[in-house]
C-alpha cells in the first residue's frame, strides 16, 4: 500500500470489498458468473457451460479502483518529483554559480601569471633590442676602421712602388724598405682580423635577432591570450555574446601544461640572456680589437716616419759630402788642367835649347881633318842634348801622368755628379714625396672606427 508524499497527506484509496453474486446466477471457483435462467433459444445466446461475454461488476470496481490507485500513485511521484527537481534545481545552481565564480578566480589568477610573463618578456625584448643596436654601432665601427685602412694601405704601397723608381746604388733594402713591408703585412693582417671581426658581429646579431623574434612571437601569443582571458573572465551570464560549442569542454591533445608554459617562456628569456650577454663580450672584443690594432698601425706609421726621417737624414748628409767632394775635385781639375798647360809648355819650352845643342852639334860635324875633335865641348853638347831627352820625357811623363789623372778627376766628377742627382732623386722620392703622403695618414680615432 502506497504512503503519502511528505507535502500531501491525501489517503491511498481502498480497495473495494468482495461482491456477492447477482440473483439468477451462480459463481464459480473463478469467479465467474453464469445465467442458470431459460432464457430461450430465439435470444441467440448460448451461455449453457460458457462465460459471458461481458464483464462482472468485481471487474468494474476493480478496474476503478485501478484507476483510482494509479492516479494517487503518478500524483504523489509526480509531487515528490516536482520537490526533488526544485531541491536539484537549487542545488545546481548554486554549484553552478560556486564555479563560475572559482572560473573567474583562476582567470584572474590566470591574467596575473601572463601579465608577469608578458612584463618580463617585453624587459628582455627592450634589453635584447638596445644591445642589438649597441653591437650595431660596434660593427659600423668595425666597417669605418676596415675602410680606415685602406688609405694607410694605399700610403704603404704607394711608398714601396715609389721608392722603387729610386737609381743605382740607392735602390737599396734599408730599414725603410723593412719598416714599410712590416707596415703593409700589419695592416693586411689587422684587415684580416677586422673582416673576421665584422663576420662574427653578424652573426651574433642574426642570434639576438632570432632571440627577439621567438620573444616577440612568445609576447604576441600572451598579448592575444591575455586579450582573451580577459574577454573570458568578463564575460556575464547576462551578456549576448555567448552560445553553445559542442565538443568544446574536452582536453586537446596539443595543450601544453602549467609547468611546460611557465618554463617555454623561461627557457625564452634564458636564451634571450645568453645571446645578450655573448654580444657584450663581443662588444668589449671590438673595443679591445680597435684600440688595439689602431695602436699598432699608429706605432709602425712613426716608426716608419723615423726610419725616412733617419734615412732622408743620412742621404742628405751623403748628397753634402758628394757635393764637397764634387766641389774639392772640380777645384782638383782646373788645378790639373793649369798643371797640364805647364807641362805642355814646358816640353814646348824644350824644343829651342834642343834644337840649339843638335844645331851646335851638326853644324861641329863640317869642323875640317882634326878640327873634328871628341873635345869636352862635344860631350857637353851631346850630354846637354841627353838631358834635355830626358827632362822631355821627364816632362812627358808627367803630362801623360797629369792627364790620365785629369781623367780620372773628370771621371770622378761625373761619377759624383751623377750619385748626387741620385741622391736627389732618392731625396725627392723619400723627403718630398713619400714623407708628404704620409702626412695624410688617417688619426686614431679614424682608424678606431669613430669618423
Amino acid at each position: 500500500m502506497a504512503t503519502a508524499t511528505l507535502q500531501s497527506r491525501e489517503i491511498p484509496p481502498e480497495r473495494p470489498a468482495t461482491l456477492p453474486a447477482t440473483s439468477g446466477g451462480s459463481r464459480n471457483d473463478n469467479m465467474e458468473i453464469t445465467y442458470t435462467g431459460n432464457t430461450g433459444n430465439d435470444m441467440g445466446i448460448s451461455t449453457m457451460g460458457f462465460r459471458s461475454s461481458k464483464y462482472n461488476p468485481a471487474e468494474w470496481h476493480e478496474n476503478n479502483y485501478s484507476k483510482y490507485y494509479q492516479s494517487f500513485v503518478d500524483r504523489d511521484n509526480g509531487e515528490r518529483i516536482r520537490h526533488e527537481s526544485k531541491r536539484t534545481s537549487n542545488e545546481t545552481e548554486a554549484t553552478t554559480n560556486k564555479t563560475q565564480a572559482e572560473v573567474t578566480k583562476k582567470l584572474g589568477e590566470r591574467i596575473q601569471d601572463i601579465n608577469f610573463w608578458k612584463f618580463e618578456l617585453e624587459r628582455e625584448i627592450r634589453d635584447v633590442i638596445d644591445e642589438t643596436d649597441l653591437l650595431l654601432a660596434q660593427k659600423k665601427r668595425l666597417e669605418n676602421a676596415l675602410r680606415a685602412t685602406e688609405i694607410p694601405l694605399h700610403i704603404a704601397t704607394d711608398n714601396l712602388n715609389c721608392r722603387q723608381r729610386r737609381e743605382n746604388i740607392d735602390l737599396v733594402q734599408d730599414d725603410v724598405e723593412l719598416s714599410l713591408l712590416k707596415e703593409v703585412e700589419i695592416i693586411n693582417n689587422v684587415q684580416d682580423l677586422l673582416k673576421k671581426t665584422i663576420d662574427q658581429s653578424e652573426k651574433q646579431i642574426r642570434l639576438n635577432r632570432e632571440a627577439k623574434q621567438n620573444l616577440e612571437m612568445d609576447w604576441s601569443d600572451k598579448k592575444e591570450a591575455l586579450e582573451i582571458d580577459t574577454a573570458s573572465g568578463a564575460l556575464k551570464n547576462h551578456h549576448t555574446n555567448k552560445q553553445f560549442y559542442p565538443g568544446a569542454a574536452k582536453f586537446q591533445e596539443i595543450q601544453s601544461t602549467p609547468e611546460s608554459w611557465a618554463q617555454f617562456s623561461h627557457d625564452n628569456i634564458v636564451r634571450a640572456e645568453h645571446e645578450r650577454m655573448a654580444s657584450m663580450q663581443l662588444r668589449q672584443l671590438i673595443d679591445n680589437i680597435l684600440e688595439d690594432t689602431s695602436r699598432d698601425e699608429r706605432e709602425q706609421c712613426d716608426a716608419v716616419d723615423v726610419a725616412f726621417q733617419k734615412r732622408v737624414t743620412e742621404m742628405e748628409d751623403a748628397k753634402t759630402k758628394m757635393e764637397e767632394n764634387l766641389k774639392k775635385v772640380c777645384e782638383e781639375i782646373t788645378t790639373m788642367e793649369r798643371n797640364i798647360a805647364n807641362l805642355k809648355q814646358a816640353i814646348r819650352d824644350k824644343e829651342n835649347p834642343m834644337k840649339v845643342a843638335q844645331t851646335r852639334l851638326e853644324n861641329r860635324t863640317f869642323r875640317p881633318g882634326v878640327e873634328l875633335c871628341r873635345d869636352p865641348v862635344q860631350y857637353k853638347l851631346v850630354g846637354e842634348v841627353n838631358e834635355i831627352h830626358s827632362s822631355i820625357d821627364a816632362l812627358t811623363d808627367k803630362l801623360n801622368q797629369a792627364q790620365n789623372s785629369l781623367k780620372d778627376l773628370q771621371d770622378n766628377r761625373m761619377g759624383l755628379e751623377k750619385e748626387i742627382s741620385i741622391k736627389k732623386n732618392s731625396l725627392f722620392i723619400d723627403r718630398d714625396k713619400c714623407m708628404t703622403v704620409r702626412t695624410r695618414y688617417p688619426t686614431t680615432l679614424k682608424l678606431q672606427g669613430y669618423q
